[in-house]
């Protein structure tokens, strides 16, 4: 929210400087309402049955080591460099969202929530009851959808690194 009204402040600024008539004329509607509220059983299940997608991919053996954030995150990069699914996969990649999220809620002091708003419910993840939350379903799914490529040690590790910046400031 601090970031959301510093760029508010930013764009009525520049808007000013730049021409007094057309600042006027600017309006800078505000955030869309988000309603943010605990997983409902029938949520729970729908992560279970996202996470099963994925972990049916598991051998025997990589079974233990998906228990760990390094197995999680290792799976995934195995699905993403042997090319499993493709960008019209959505919802695998989505899938593959979920357990990239797992793996937060792991690492960090993150939950599992679902944000409401007037476009739908999503689930999110949550740092502690801070204002920090992040969508990691479609982060796997939007990436390979633009064909980048994809580190997901690389993307985990600095996101870790951003939020635990922003968690120093966050309210």
């Amino acid at each position: 929210m601090k970031i959301l009204n510093l760029l508010l402040i930013i764009a009525v600024a520049v808007l000013s400087n730049h021409n007094s008539t057309m600042a006027k004329e600017w309006v800078v509607e505000p955030p869309p309402k988000q309603v943010i509220g605990e997983l409902t059983n029938i949520d729970e299940s729908e992560l279970t049955k996202r996470r099963n997608v994925i972990e049916k991919y598991l051998s025997p053996s990589s079974s233990d080591k998906y228990k760990s954030v390094a197995g999680k995150l290792g799976l995934l990069r195995a699905l993403i460099e042997q090319k499993v699914f493709d960008s019209t996969n959505t919802y695998e990649l989505q899938c593959m969202g979920i357990i990239f999220g797992d793996a937060f809620v792991q690492e960090l002091d993150m939950h599992w929530i679902i944000v409401e708003d007037e476009m739908g419910r999503d689930p999110a993840i949550r740092l502690g009851n801070s204002s920090i939350i992040m969508y990691p379903m479609t982060m796997i799914s939007k990436r390979i959808e633009r064909e980048e490529e994809i580190d997901v040690f690389e993307l985990f590790n600095g996101l870790v690194e951003n939020i635990k910046d922003l968690e120093k400031t966050a309210d």
